[in-house]
């Protein structure tokens, strides 16, 4: 009787496998197949063209392929950068017209180049046009900041970035970016090389006019962090085409996902070395506590008592990293 029993219980938990299993495939395969279809045939249906869905990557290997080939041929002194920076919108809009249907991954993508429409979306006055959601890596660059945070949370980020990068308040900053410019030509005197790297060097140049604008603090303090999100973007760079399966990274993590975590990880850990020190040292300093730059600002609303106002801790790093990445 008891042995009845196990094998009853045996082939129910079987059939409940097989059914989750089973269950699970179809809306796999609803996802990667039969909805990419369904709304390519739409699409077509009203005129939107665009190059056919591919079952998983949808047109990512073909982007990859047409920017992989572009770039390891010279540059072209043109003012036409279309073609080299994004080439497969430039071949796309040859084959299919102004506005076409592509797809990264399952996901449809409806590229609009024409700029009336344009103009429409980004008005967006009845909200109909929400914000893309970012995932992976690129989450991890951009947070939850001014970027890709929408409704209510966007307005309150969006007013404090208004008054701190004021013509006003930025016309204060001018110093220090002269500062910042003689330290950058007394160095190229004091080394007196014949040929220079200006792209390192300006790149060096405008993080420390950025960090000085919006955080009071010199290059050197913010290295590291400005080191650790270029390697994040780096990290972005060489999956943006890759897609992935969901779901996977619970069982198997890349490189590029154990280095990402850690990046996360020590640019957060950085921040909050940066908010700690400025809350010690400006408070009581200053009229309004914490400084008038954007730094100052977020501060500020993390320490209002008029809730509609406060932001939190998670916001106040996520928009310190997007300042920076920026």
């Amino acid at each position: 009787m008891a042995v009845a029993v196990m094998e009853a219980l045996m082939i129910f938990i079987a059939s409940c496998l097989c059914v989750f299993l089973i269950l699970h495939l179809i809306k796999f395969f609803n996802k990667v197949w039969w909805n990419p279809i369904r709304i390519q045939s739409a699409m077509r249906a009203q005129g939107m063209r665009g190059p056919p869905y591919r079952f998983l990557h949808g047109n990512t290997k073909e982007i990859y392929n047409m920017r992989s080939e572009i770039m390891s041929s010279p540059m072209e002194l043109s003012h036409q950068m279309l073609a080299r920076i994004q080439p497969h919108v430039y071949s796309w809009i040859k084959l299919y017209g102004m506005n076409f249907l592509s797809w990264y991954g399952p996901q449809a993508q409806l590229v609009i180049t024409e700029p009336e429409l344009i103009k429409e979306v980004l008005s967006n006055k009845d909200g109909a046009y929400p914000k893309s959601v970012i995932q992976n890596y690129a989450e991890k660059l951009l947070g939850d900041g001014l970027v890709l945070s929408q409704g209510k949370k966007w307005l309150k980020m969006r007013k404090l970035a208004n008054h701190a990068f004021h013509a006003e308040s930025l016309r204060g900053t001018i110093p220090a970016m002269i500062v910042s410019v003689e330290a950058m030509l007394d160095r190229w005197r004091q080394e007196g090389v014949k040929e220079i790297e200006v792209f390192q060097e300006f790149k060096v140049l405008t993080s420390e006019i950025i960090s000085r604008a919006a955080f009071r603090s010199s290059y050197l303090e913010g290295k590291n962090i400005f080191d650790m999100l270029t390697r994040m973007a780096l990290i972005v760079g060489r999956n943006n085409y890759k897609v992935g399966i969901s779901g996977i990274k619970i069982f198997f993590k890349t490189r590029d996902d154990i280095e990402s975590e850690k990046l996360d990880r020590g640019i957060r850990d950085c921040m909050l070395k940066v908010i700690k020190r400025r809350e010690e040292v400006m408070m009581g300093t200053e009229p309004d506590g914490f400084g008038s730059d954007f730094l100052g600002l977020l501060l500020k609303a993390y320490h209002e008592n008029d809730e509609t106002k406060k932001i939190s801790i998670y916001w106040k790093i996520e928009n310190c990293k997007h300042t920076e990445v920026h």
